[in-house]
């Protein structure tokens, strides 16, 4: 057994500075995901920064109707929030979707925004995976690969990013606030996540001690109107084949805004930019959107076991659009 070390502070600056200054430091949440790492070999940190002291706990309103998710929030706690149930629909249910009550009631949402990709050649520890060790190659390309991406993919990775969360908050132009050895800065929701290309072990552009304290939403009607679906092998707790988080405005028969984004099918939660632009000031009809679920698929790359994802996700993307507007 590795040996371990714990510390508990009660200020960010000093967490900020244990993990700054000692490479096999990291931060514990609620630790959903990091425990397990560490239990099975994968992460072999030798100090957890335990963070529940600091106040990062809260949902906060924002200027203009949006709301502060404190990264310390329970799921549990965020979903259930009034405020995050009215104005934006699609992230209360996909903090609902995205684990087992139990899990929900510990993790918190910047844990959940950082949680590592649930490949199981990454998690076995022996498998090649350049994301695990990098130079090693990628087991999964030519293996069983029936989960992973279609969409962001590289030579080097092609797992697909877990985080219901995150789709919704893609989807809406969230804000993510850190602070750190340099300060504080915010990081739009979208390039938070990092494409694998040759550096898949690269997953965020946070530097060493960089903490996550909030995620802003910011205020948007249309959110209101939005809903998350989750397609999965069974309805119990499950990562998802493809998720898709929408929502649209439709006026005289035509869509005047739409924010979509999807999960399962990419290496990060992934924008639908080229669906969203196919659909702007077009029919808001059945036709349209298929076309606009072919064009950001049209970019798919798939394996052996995956290709019933383009499908798949084409689908479901209509169902939603449908169904929303």
């Amino acid at each position: 057994m590795r040996p371990l070390s714990y510390a508990r502070p009660h200020d960010a600056a000093t967490a900020v500075a244990l993990v700054e200054h000692n490479p096999g430091a990291a931060f514990l949440a609620g630790g959903t995901t990091e425990v397990d790492l560490l239990r099975i070999g994968v992460h072999r940190h030798d100090l957890l920064v335990d963070i529940n002291e600091l106040p990062y706990r809260e949902v906060e309103e924002l200027p203009g109707g949006g709301l502060r998710l404190g990264a310390l929030a329970r799921m549990t706690d965020a979903a259930r929030d009034p405020r995050v149930m009215a104005r934006y629909p699609a992230v209360s249910q996909a903090l609902l979707l995205g684990a087992s009550e139990q899990l929900r009631n510990m993790a918190s949402i910047g844990g959940n925004l950082c949680q590592r990709v649930r490949c199981g050649y990454f998690r076995d520890g022996v498998s090649p995976c350049d994301k695990r060790d990098p130079g090693t190659g990628c087991a999964a390309l030519d293996g069983i690969n029936r989960g992973h991406a279609v969409l962001g993919t590289s030579s080097h990775c092609i797992a697909t990013h877990p985080s219901d969360l995150a789709v919704a908050l893609v989807a809406f132009d969230a804000v993510v606030h850190v602070i750190g050895p340099g300060g504080s800065r915010a990081i739009a929701i979208d390039d938070f996540y990092v494409l694998p290309g040759d550096a898949p072990q690269r997953e965020h552009p946070l530097g060493r001690g960089e903490l996550i304290v909030a995620v802003d939403l910011p205020g948007a009607a249309l959110a209101a109107r939005s809903t998350y679906v989750k397609i999965r092998d069974r309805q119990s707790y499950e990562f998802a084949l493809v998720s898709v988080a929408a929502a649209i405005e439709v006026s005289e028969g035509a869509v005047r805004d739409v924010g979509l984004a999807l999960g399962g099918v990419g290496t990060k939660p992934w924008r639908a930019r080229r669906a969203e632009a196919e659909l702007m000031g077009a029919p808001a009809t059945r036709e349209s959107y298929e076309r606009a679920a072919a064009a950001e698929l049209s970019a798919a790359e798939v394996r052996e076991h995956n290709a019933f994802k383009v499908p798949l996700a084409q689908r479901t993307i209509v169902r939603v659009l449908a169904g929303a507007a």
